[in-house]
């Protein structure tokens, strides 16, 4: 339900009560357009829609099925801010995921499609920051 003052809801919880485990985690991330949007939330730590459409050179639709994916699974979480939607990763990830995570951005961050990513990111007109299309 959203805040009457800031147009803002709480984050979404979880889907999952149990915690993560290492064959849903890496279902979730072993997709190649999921893998690209989390090495991007990594290095950026929070982004919308539009900013992953952009980068990704996707469809919006197909990126927010990806995003689903992602949330339900766990491993993101989203917040939205009037009518904007963020995602970044789920901070009750556990410490062996995130350790995944990192260590995959530290090592693809040279590499296609990954650097190609950060670069349309960083070159994206208008780039909305914290205040974006959802």
């Amino acid at each position: 339900m959203p805040d009457s003052v800031n147009g803002t809801r709480p984050e979404t919880p979880v889907v999952s009560d149990m915690a993560m485990e290492p064959d849903h985690f890496f279902k979730a991330v072993a997709d190649p357009t999921r893998l690209r949007m989390l090495m991007l939330l990594v290095s950026e730590g929070e982004l919308c829609v539009c900013e992953l459409t952009h980068a990704l050179n996707e469809i919006q639709p197909k990126i927010s099925r990806h995003l689903a994916q992602l949330r339900e699974s766990g491993v993101v979480l989203d917040r939205r801010q009037g009518q904007w939607i963020y995602y970044r990763l789920n901070t009750d990830l556990p410490p062996w995921a995130r350790e995944v995570l990192a260590s995959t951005a530290a090592g693809v961050v040279e590499r296609s499609p990954f650097d190609r990513d950060l670069r349309a990111l960083a070159g994206m007109p208008d780039r909305p920051g914290k205040a974006c299309c959802g």
